[in-house]
This record gives C-alpha cells, sequence and structure tokens, in this order.
C-alpha cells in the first residue's frame, strides 16, 4: 500500500467503482485539497487524495452503505468535536473493544479515537463509522469504530480478504463482497 503516491490502477478502480453515480458530484480540485491539507496540518494519503481532487468529492453510492462523504462532511448523527485535530496521530495501532475491557484503563479516553488523526468517510448507520487514517503510524488504513469498539480495515488484520487502503476498500465494496468474509 503506497500512500504517498497514487497507483494508476488504484485510480482506474476508483473511477469504475464510482461510475454509477450520477447525482452531479464532483471532485473538489487540487485547490481545494491544498487548502484543506494547509488548515489541518497533514498531507492526504493516496489514492484518496487524488480522488477527491480528480475523481469525486463524495458520492450518494457506497461505500459505505450511506455513501462516501465529501472531504468536509461528517455524518448527520456524529456531531463535530471542536477539539478535533486531524494532525494528532490516530492513537490505535491494533484492535480495540471498549465493550470487551472488564475493567478499561482509568485514563481510557474514546475522544481521540473519533477526534484525532482521520477523516470520516461516512457511515453504516447504527453509529458504526469510517475513517481513513491520515496521520500517526496507520496513515493510509481504513478503521471501523463503533459503539463497541474499533478495528483496523484489510486481510493484514485478519477480518477480511480485501487489500488495506481506500482503494482496497472500495474494490471490496464494488465486489460486493462483506466487509469480514475472512471470519
Amino acid at each position: 500500500m503506497n500512500v504517498d503516491h497514487a497507483d494508476p490502477a488504484d485510480l482506474a478502480a476508483l473511477r469504475a467503482a464510482f461510475a454509477v453515480d450520477d447525482h452531479g458530484r464532483s471532485a473538489c480540485g487540487w485547490e481545494a485539497v491544498h487548502a484543506f491539507e494547509a488548515e489541518h496540518g497533514i498531507v492526504l494519503p493516496e489514492p484518496y487524495r487524488t480522488f477527491v481532487a480528480e475523481i469525486s468529492d463524495g458520492a450518494s453510492s457506497g461505500p459505505p452503505s450511506y455513501g462516501l462523504l465529501p472531504l468536509v462532511g461528517s455524518p448527520a448523527d456524529l456531531a463535530a468535536d471542536e477539539d478535533r485535530d486531524l494532525s494528532k496521530a490516530f492513537p490505535l495501532t491494533q484492535p480495540w473493544m471498549w465493550e470487551d475491557d472488564e475493567e478499561p484503563p482509568e485514563d481510557a479516553d474514546l475522544d481521540p479515537v473519533y477526534n484525532h488523526g482521520s477523516v470520516v468517510l461516512g457511515t453504516d448507520g447504527c453509529g458504526l463509522y469510517w475513517h481513513l487514517v491520515v496521520s500517526g503510524p496507520h496513515r493510509g488504513h481504513i478503521w471501523m469504530i463503533c459503539d463497541i469498539g474499533a478495528a483496523p480495515f484489510g486481510a493484514e488484520f485478519g477480518s477480511t480478504t480485501a487489500e488495506p487502503g481506500f482503494a482496497g476498500w472500495v474494490r471490496h465494496w464494488a465486489a460486493d463482497k462483506t466487509w469480514y468474509d475472512a471470519v
């Protein structure tokens, strides 16, 4: 997974996957991407970066179930946090199911999981959100975050056969596979 250079094959797959989107959503352009990155002190990982700049800034069709949000979007049911900081490293490097923690650490704080180092790609409803990590060790990976925990997406993490990252996530969806097809 190369998060610094867009692979032409990944971009072709993304174009093909979203070709059915007929709701007139367009790319936001490089000027808007550069402004977003400067405002937040980050560089978006590829191929998502090129996708929103050149292909589509959001889509009414998935992934996820309720469509792909625009770069500056947020699901209506996810409150915007004024302390959200994309330049702070995403705090997790392995799955964390807080629902399973019999005694979570005293300093366990879920706010950074939702608010630091990731952009929200969208929701599958019922409090399940998909995030693209934009800073920290998992930069470029997709994470599922919901009311019971958080887990990374990709074959290397064990619950799916999919390639990691934005392109792998979209390819998996376009192939009409369930999110957790290796369990």
